[in-house]
């Protein structure tokens, strides 16, 4: 079992990942964003092996379904021992088994889960783990997609990923998050840097102008027409603003005008 300890004195998110393969995770922790969270000790992230709780010299963690079928079925004694050994560890935190039958992950969720005082995320393999382990022990089944994987370990890092960057303090200053996609129900604006000319493409003027309030206005503008380009869902289960509605009308117009003409 490997982690960091929690700091004295910081309010800190605790993540707990119970795998049986723990080195799975040591790579996750060296880069980026999640490096420095752990440096500075705003979250802490450890890894159970389920292995260290299984019985015998093979440290088996798997067996044959009842009722015949293939593959395996994770055992439910190891799991239950390193669930309850983590839950002592970290008594406040949520219990979260990652399952195709689950709640799916979206940014709602991520926010959702932000607000805990932690997370014990248990990776499952093979088939999946015996269901007395869902009755008794779980607080909640989330899936990241209605695709296959042999295991919950990407999954357990793709939550940790967007839980992190939801933390206060995590992006030094929530307005990072705030204007991510789908923050607001809407894909992200176009980004520019430079060069101001790559290939004969021109960054916008309107983003040279100084201007800020004619650049929100063009990032809002960008940001709904990529949404309608690229992720039209997104635009028919949002709340849209006045300002939002007014700008779609202004694009019907046009677009009539077009037909017109």
């Amino acid at each position: 079992m490997t982690g960091i300890e929690k700091s004295h004195g910081v309010r800190q998110m605790k993540f707990s990942i119970l795998t049986i393969f723990p080195e799975m995770i040591q790579a996750f922790l060296a880069h980026g964003i999640i490096r420095l969270a752990v440096e500075r000790e705003q979250i802490s992230i450890s890894s159970v092996n389920i292995r260290d709780f299984a019985q015998g010299r093979h440290r088996v963690t798997d067996d044959r379904p009842y009722g015949g079928g293939c593959g395996m079925v994770m055992k439910p004694e190891p799991l239950f021992d390193a669930v309850q050994w983590t839950k002592k560890e970290s008594p406040e935190s949520k219990t979260i088994l990652l399952s195709p039958q689950g709640r799916l992950f979206d940014q709602k969720l991520a926010r959702e889960l932000a607000a805990a005082n932690g997370l014990i995320l248990i990776c499952g393999r093979y088939e999946g783990v015996d269901e007395r382990i869902c009755n008794h022990l779980i607080d909640d089944e989330i899936s990241i997609g209605d695709y296959i994987m042999t295991g919950g370990e990407l999954a357990a890092m793709i939550i940790i990923d967007a839980v992190t960057r939801l933390i206060p303090g995590i992006l030094g200053g929530e307005e990072s998050a705030e204007k991510d996609s789908f923050e607001n129900g809407l894909l992200e604006h176009a980004h520019y840097t430079r060069p101001g000319n790559f290939n004969g493409d021109e960054v916008p003027d309107v983003l040279l102008s100084g201007n800020h309030k004619k650049i929100e206005d063009w990032r809002l503008e960008s940001s709904l027409m990529r949404t309608l380009m690229k992720r039209p869902d997104l635009l028919q289960k949002k709340s849209l603003t006045g300002h939002e509605i007014e700008i779609l009308k202004k694009w019907c117009r046009n677009i009539e005008d077009i037909i017109r003409s």
